[in-house]
């Protein structure tokens, strides 16, 4: 306990303002018996939540309003609401609830540090867990000491410490605290490594848990290495949720993945539990499929979309392009476009059309791409699918769906606007009446 309590007298200031997840348990009620008898001026607002889960929750917040008030620590407290009448949430959505209520008081009192009451023993439950499950290099490191957010920082001081010495600095202390009855049955997965695991560890050696901390520590010095190139590669690939896919056949396996995870994180950053490895991998199939068009939904309405050498991501939007409309005079398009029949324009290029009516039948009209379009394009014997043309011209995806296509009444295919003309295509010294600029 005497390197938990130093290393917080080195941490503190006076003036600090510091927010501490209460459950009432022995580690949190341990953790704040010890911050109130550090020597430093500092604000202390404990943040307790009622999980509203086990018939004892509501008992256990009376009897930390009680503590509190008896020794005017600051309180603030919610109440989770039930998911359901038959669901609960699973603890991966609980913990993104709780990070965002602690926010929250974070942001109310302008504090600097949030302190939860995670011990040594903690640390090797949760890397046992994780090595018997699967994880990645971060997942097997289990949890650090100090994690940094954007405004403030996350500690975890009582890393250095075990259950039994909690245990005995409370009886010592005569710290009341509430017991969590969960906590001793075999129904979950870290009380079985609690109750069967850890007390051989400790026979072996009574110090494991800083054993484990130095394996934990040891690891995050290998993953900050290689997470600090993977963050080089991701901030010249990955802007305006588009990931360059040039030559991305070069990099390592082990940095594309990292790549992956990253733009996970940032577009699911309240509900990473959402995603899995098994998005990662397909994301990665996706990278490496030669396929120049992919769209994959993913969970959450995120839409990945590949393009030839493009990665998007972007909302999951289930709007139908597909659009018919009559040419006028001014003829807005979908695709923020115009077409307008103008009197003369001097430009020859893909953009500009001039017809003879009498070889039409009238109206025109723009309509969207079908399966099985065809054009008899100007100084070319035959016709050629449109879906070729696309391809040949390297039109992902989304510029298929929406290239607008001129057709007369008949649905003959007559231009497609900026890409190519038909054989109906008029030059300046043949006879016509209708110009078409797309703009």
């Amino acid at each position: 306990m005497l390197e938990t309590i130093s290393f917080l007298e080195r941490l503190l200031i006076d003036g600090d303002v510091v927010v501490l997840g209460l459950s009432g348990g022995q580690d949190s009620m341990c953790l704040l018996d010890i911050l109130c008898g550090i020597k430093k001026r500092i604000s202390i607002i404990a943040a307790h939540i009622n999980h509203n889960i086990r018939e004892e929750s509501n008992s256990e917040a009376l009897f930390i309003k009680d503590y509190c008030s008896n020794r005017n620590i600051i309180l603030e407290t919610t109440k989770f609401n039930k998911k359901s009448s038959n669901t609960n949430y699973s603890e991966a959505e609980l913990r993104e609830k709780r990070y965002q209520y602690f926010e929250k008081i974070i942001k109310k009192y302008k504090a600097k540090y949030l302190f939860t009451a995670h011990h040594g023993d903690d640390l090797i439950e949760t890397i046992l867990m994780r090595i018997t499950r699967g994880s990645d290099l971060k997942g097997y490191a289990g949890f650090d000491l100090i994690t940094n957010k954007d405004s403030y920082q996350v500690i975890k001081p009582l890393i250095y410490t075990t259950k039994n010495d909690i245990e005995e600095y409370n009886k010592k202390n005569k710290i009341p605290s509430v017991e969590d009855k969960t906590n001793k049955s075999d129904k979950y997965t870290r009380n079985r490594y609690r109750k069967k695991v850890l007390p051989f560890l400790k026979e072996e050696n009574p110090k494991v848990h800083l054993k484990y901390l130095k394996f934990s520590e040891e690891l995050k010095k290998y993953y900050d290495y290689v997470d600090n190139v993977i963050t080089k590669e991701m901030n010249v690939r990955y802007k305006d949720n588009t990931l360059s896919l040039d030559n991305i056949e070069l990099l390592d396996d082990f940095i594309i993945e990292g790549i992956i995870k990253k733009i996970l994180d940032y577009n699911y950053p309240d509900n990473l539990y959402l995603v899995s490895d098994r998005h990662t991998k397909l994301l990665k199939k996706v990278i490496y499929n030669n396929k120049p068009n992919i769209d994959i939904p993913l969970p959450g309405n995120i839409l990945i979309k590949k393009r030839y050498n493009k990665l998007y991501i972007t909302g999951n939007s289930q709007n139908n392009n597909d659009y018919y409309i009559k040419i006028t005079k001014h003829t807005k398009l979908p695709n923020n476009h115009y077409i307008d029949t103008i009197e003369e324009q001097d430009n020859n290029s893909n953009y500009c059309i001039r017809l003879n009516s009498e070889e039409l039948v009238l109206p025109l009209y723009v309509r969207t791409r079908k399966n099985g379009d065809k054009i008899r394009i100007k100084n070319l014997n035959g016709a050629k699918k449109i879906k070729d043309i696309f391809i040949d011209l390297k039109l992902d995806k989304d510029q298929r769906q929406t290239q607008p296509i001129v057709v007369d009444k008949n649905d003959t295919i007559i231009w497609l606007p900026g890409l190519k003309k038909s054989e109906f295509s008029k030059a300046k010294n043949e006879e016509y009446d209708i110009i078409l600029w797309y703009n």
